[in-house]
């Protein structure tokens, strides 16, 4: 198969079109051809004119390992040209970046969540092409987790940097089909493209949407894998919960909790108490670890492992949202008092709890701390959201 990237270099009447024009590149660690070139050395040595780079959350080095940690801008010792940052002083890309290029080639390795901060680069990118009469392409990459889609909606008003528009947590979107949803949704009038992937099928096994013959490399610093990618949408949400999701370790977001103070066989026998089937489609192991950074840094912590790989995973069953979210009732179960809701600025958002901005809304933290809430109370709001967002982007699918 495949990605954009591959098409584009593969293709010359694609790359006859950009002849004549200046090229700006967005791109990250993970923005690199079946060869492992990364993609801005790999248009550069195929003549095309790139005059600009620019980097989003985490950088175009993917350098900086925490939330809320600046790129600066920078000119690229080799080539001479700007290294703009998206996630620096602004999140928004400025007059000056886009008066750099005439056309901006976007290819940034998504996981298929909302609240991975590349969607909202790229509803921010096709506001100002159309802002500026630019031209956008995506050059379109797989969507790790692959076609489901779970977790509530965001809500109107509860909009961020990490929840771009009303979709829920996992969207079953690549980036290229979310570009035509953000342009039908909010009626931009923008040229853009889609340069598609050959051969990309979302449901085949055994990668379910990653495919096998394709090296992974980390899109962010702290998205080591494709178990990773699947239980993402899931184990963000411990960003928002003074539980460790393992950051300061080796498997980072692959926990469903690490706690020192917390036993973990209880918690997971909670859990298969109040809604056993929301367990299915991985394995749940007990794990033990000392985070070296991050919440908990050198106290021993006690926690659950997901395996949402081999032959534990289930792709149609496993459900990470409602697993992360059990998780947390479990706990509140158990311990009713316990300290679970993290309060600080969590992406630049003063003035609500992060649980709630990872959420794009209270639903799921108002479920986990009524004690008299059941699992289908919140089924019906997710499944009532889920059913309305496959609905809703159908016809938009580039991939059947």
């Amino acid at each position: 198969m495949k990605f954009g990237i591959d098409r584009l270099l593969a293709d010359p009447s694609l790359r006859a079109e950009l002849e004549g024009k200046r090229v700006a590149l967005i791109a990250h660690p993970a923005s690199v051809t079946e060869n492992l070139t990364h993609s801005l050395d790999a248009l550069i040595a195929a003549g095309i004119a790139v005059t600009s780079a620019l980097g989003p959350q985490h950088g175009l080095k993917g350098d900086k390992q925490d939330n809320m940690v600046e790129t600066e801008d920078e000119t690229d010792p080799v080539l001479g040209i700007p290294v703009f940052s998206l996630y620096g002083e602004v999140r928004r890309p400025t007059g000056q970046m886009m008066s750099s290029a005439d056309v901006f080639l976007f290819d940034l390795q998504d996981l298929g969540c909302r609240i991975y901060t590349f969607v909202t680069t790229l509803l921010y990118l096709l506001e100002e092409a159309a802002r500026h009469h630019k031209t956008v392409w995506v050059l379109d990459r797989p969507n790790p987790a692959g076609r489901p889609v779970e977790g509530t909606m965001l809500i109107a008003g509860q909009e961020s940097f990490v929840g771009a528009a009303p979709m829920p947590m996992r969207h079953g979107l690549t980036m290229g089909e979310m570009g035509h949803w953000f342009i039908r949704h909010f009626g931009l009038d923008v040229d853009y493209r889609v340069i598609a992937m050959e051969g990309w099928q979302p449901e085949a096994a055994p990668g379910f949407g990653w495919p096998e013959s394709r090296i992974w490399i980390n899109p962010s610093p702290n998205a080591a894998n494709v178990n990773m990618a699947r239980a993402y949408a899931g184990t963000v949400m411990l960003e928002g919960a003074t539980l460790s999701e393992g950051r300061g370790t080796t498997r980072p977001l692959e926990v469903l909790f690490g706690a020192p103070d917390l036993d973990a066989k209880a918690v997971l026998a909670e859990m298969e108490r109040l809604a056993p089937k929301w367990l299915v489609g991985c394995a749940i192991r007990e794990c033990w670890f000392a985070p070296t950074f991050h919440k908990h840094a050198g106290e021993l912590c006690n926690g659950l492992m997901i395996h949402a790989e081999g032959r534990f995973y289930d792709h149609h069953a496993f459900r990470p949202w409602r697993l992360q979210a059990l998780a947390f009732k479990a706990i509140r179960h158990i311990d009713p008092g316990y300290d679970l809701w993290r309060d600080f600025p969590y992406e630049y958002e003063f003035n609500r709890l992060a649980i709630d901005v990872i959420n794009g809304g209270p639903a799921l933290r108002e479920w986990v701390d009524d004690v008299g809430a059941a699992a289908w109370d919140l089924e019906a709001i997710a499944a009532r959201d889920e059913a309305a967002w496959r609905e809703e982007v159908a016809a938009l699918l580039l991939y059947p």
